[in-house]
Protein backbone atom coordinates (compact mmCIF):
# COMPACT_ATOMS: atom_id res chain seq x y z
CA UNK A 1 0.00 0.00 0.00
CA UNK A 2 1.64 3.23 -1.02
CA UNK A 3 0.44 6.66 1.29
CA UNK A 4 0.68 10.52 1.32
CA UNK A 5 0.73 11.97 4.89
CA UNK A 6 -1.72 14.59 3.36
CA UNK A 7 -5.30 15.58 3.94
CA UNK A 8 -6.42 12.19 1.83
CA UNK A 9 -4.37 9.68 2.91
CA UNK A 10 -4.53 10.88 6.64
CA UNK A 11 -6.20 12.19 9.55
CA UNK A 12 -5.91 15.86 10.93
CA UNK A 13 -5.33 15.14 14.58
CA UNK A 14 -3.97 18.60 15.16
CA UNK A 15 -3.75 21.79 13.67
CA UNK A 16 -3.05 25.32 15.02
CA UNK A 17 -0.23 27.69 15.37
CA UNK A 18 2.14 25.76 16.73
CA UNK A 19 1.94 22.99 14.11
CA UNK A 20 0.21 20.48 11.71
CA UNK A 21 -0.98 16.65 12.42
CA UNK A 22 -1.66 14.16 10.27
CA UNK A 23 -2.26 9.85 11.23
CA UNK A 24 -2.20 7.45 8.97
CA UNK A 25 -4.05 4.10 10.41
CA UNK A 26 -4.27 1.67 7.71
CA UNK A 27 -2.00 -1.12 9.56
CA UNK A 28 -3.58 -2.30 12.23
CA UNK A 29 -0.28 -2.36 15.14
CA UNK A 30 1.33 0.85 13.65
CA UNK A 31 0.41 4.64 13.29
CA UNK A 32 2.37 6.75 10.67
CA UNK A 33 2.07 10.00 11.56
CA UNK A 34 3.47 13.68 10.28
CA UNK A 35 4.36 16.88 11.81
CA UNK A 36 4.47 19.94 10.47
CA UNK A 37 6.24 22.25 13.11
CA UNK A 38 6.00 25.87 12.15
CA UNK A 39 8.74 28.26 12.47
CA UNK A 40 10.22 29.52 16.05
CA UNK A 41 7.84 26.60 17.62
CA UNK A 42 8.18 23.52 19.94
CA UNK A 43 6.41 20.27 20.86
CA UNK A 44 4.87 19.22 24.16
CA UNK A 45 7.54 16.99 25.55
CA UNK A 46 5.82 13.77 26.58
CA UNK A 47 6.56 9.69 27.18
CA UNK A 48 4.45 6.63 26.60
CA UNK A 49 5.09 3.84 28.74
CA UNK A 50 5.14 0.68 26.79
CA UNK A 51 5.66 2.43 23.26
CA UNK A 52 8.62 2.89 21.35
CA UNK A 53 9.10 5.28 18.21
CA UNK A 54 11.38 6.65 15.39
CA UNK A 55 11.23 10.05 13.94
CA UNK A 56 12.57 10.85 10.57
CA UNK A 57 13.26 14.35 9.48
CA UNK A 58 12.72 14.93 6.06
CA UNK A 59 12.67 18.88 5.71
CA UNK A 60 14.16 22.04 8.28
CA UNK A 61 16.12 22.27 10.96
CA UNK A 62 16.33 22.01 14.71
CA UNK A 63 16.84 20.09 17.65
CA UNK A 64 15.42 17.16 19.66
CA UNK A 65 15.74 16.25 23.61
CA UNK A 66 15.33 12.37 23.95
CA UNK A 67 15.57 11.65 27.51
CA UNK A 68 15.69 8.15 29.77
CA UNK A 69 12.71 6.95 31.66
CA UNK A 70 15.84 6.54 34.41
CA UNK A 71 15.55 9.69 37.28
CA UNK A 72 18.85 11.64 37.33
CA UNK A 73 20.10 10.35 34.00
CA UNK A 74 20.79 13.69 31.53
CA UNK A 75 18.45 13.98 28.62
CA UNK A 76 20.41 13.26 25.20
CA UNK A 77 20.14 16.28 22.77
CA UNK A 78 20.54 15.88 19.01
CA UNK A 79 20.62 18.65 16.30
CA UNK A 80 18.14 17.25 13.33
CA UNK A 81 17.92 18.24 9.97
CA UNK A 82 16.61 16.60 6.73
CA UNK A 83 17.19 12.77 6.82
CA UNK A 84 18.07 12.35 10.17
CA UNK A 85 16.38 9.32 12.17
CA UNK A 86 16.11 9.21 15.81
CA UNK A 87 15.31 6.42 17.76
CA UNK A 88 12.91 6.71 20.97
CA UNK A 89 12.83 3.76 23.38
CA UNK A 90 10.00 2.67 25.56
CA UNK A 91 9.22 5.21 28.01
CA UNK A 92 11.85 8.18 27.08
CA UNK A 93 10.80 11.88 27.15
CA UNK A 94 10.80 13.53 23.86
CA UNK A 95 10.08 16.85 22.35
CA UNK A 96 11.40 18.66 19.11
CA UNK A 97 12.09 22.51 18.37
CA UNK A 98 12.27 24.41 15.46
CA UNK A 99 14.61 26.94 15.46
CA UNK A 100 14.35 28.43 12.26
CA UNK A 101 12.37 31.58 11.83
CA UNK A 102 11.46 31.00 8.39
CA UNK A 103 11.15 27.57 7.42
CA UNK A 104 9.07 24.33 9.26
CA UNK A 105 10.63 21.76 9.97
CA UNK A 106 8.77 18.15 9.19
CA UNK A 107 9.45 14.86 10.37
CA UNK A 108 7.38 11.55 9.98
CA UNK A 109 6.98 9.52 13.04
CA UNK A 110 6.33 5.90 13.19
CA UNK A 111 4.58 4.01 16.46
CA UNK A 112 3.22 0.49 17.76
CA UNK A 113 0.03 0.86 19.37
CA UNK A 114 -2.69 4.05 19.60
CA UNK A 115 -2.32 7.53 19.58
CA UNK A 116 -2.18 8.07 23.46
CA UNK A 117 -1.16 11.87 23.57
Amino acid sequence: MKIKLDNRDSKIVKDNDTYRLLDNTELNNLVVSKTILHPGKETTGHSHAGQEEVYHFTSGYGFMEVGPAEPGVPNRKYDVSAGDIILIPDGDFHKVWNTSETEDLIFVCVFDGTRNH
